[in-house]
């Protein structure tokens, strides 16, 4: 398994609902976009099924999760799930994400028992203060750091600069760009001290996977 930094370079985030403009079932055509994405180069994945268009039966989900992971596996590439501590354990995940509002970050770690690395979303100078010091966190995601159409109700932007400002204030903890990146912004992020960047559309929506992946990837 690579470290977490490394893991961070180009990440995946993307659910059933991401893949809806696909001719197959929902289960197929994520997994489909999944492993082409692997193979030409991904270094994390992360099965957020939320939103409209989305999966709801905890059963198919759970089945869904589960071909994600094998698929992760196979490429040796870290696999969290977003949110669903219960899930993330039950399947084996590699990590959870969640954002500010979901639960502390202790609560998490309990849950978690040790077993699942943790990622959070923050948005403000003063949430990633709050993590500067926190060791149960794996990772900070910053963003969206452009607009997105990923979320029905996105955080304001941020810019590229909030990065900057982010590291200019000694942070040092690994840290992800998410929001809005495509293979035109990617350099700059990590030049600006992202470690890497988390895409959803700017993968699941290209017209050729292998090559989207290979542009993000720098």
């Amino acid at each position: 398994m690579a470290n977490i930094r490394q893991a961070l370079h180009l990440y995946l985030v993307a659910g059933t609902q991401d893949c809806n403009h696909l001719n197959g079932t929902p289960e197929r055509n994520l997994l489909g976009v999944l492993e082409q994405a692997l193979q030409h180069g991904i270094t994390c994945y992360q099965l957020r099924e939320k939103g409209k268009g989305s999966l709801h039966d905890r059963q198919h989900i759970l089945r869904l999760a589960e071909a994600c992971r094998d698929l992760c596996r196979q490429y040796h590439v870290p696999f969290f799930i977003d949110d669903d501590i219960q899930m993330a354990l039950a399947v084996g995940a590699d990590g959870v994400h969640i954002g500010q509002s979901d639960m502390p970050v202790a609560e998490a770690a309990e849950l978690c028992g040790g077993k699942l690395m943790i990622g959070l979303s923050h948005n403000t100078l003063a949430e990633i203060e709050a993590s500067r010091h926190n060791a149960a966190l794996a990772y900070c995601a910053i963003g969206p750091i452009f607009a997105t159409q990923s979320k029905e109700k996105p955080n304001p932007t941020v810019g590229i600069e909030r990065i900057r400002e982010i590291r200019r204030s000694g942070f040092e903890r690994p840290l992800v760009a998410i929001g809005g990146i495509t293979a035109e912004t990617a350099a700059e992020i990590r030049q600006a001290g992202a470690d890497g960047i988390a895409v959803i559309s700017a993968i699941t929506r290209a017209e050729d996977v292998g090559k989207a992946v290979q542009a993000l990837l720098g």
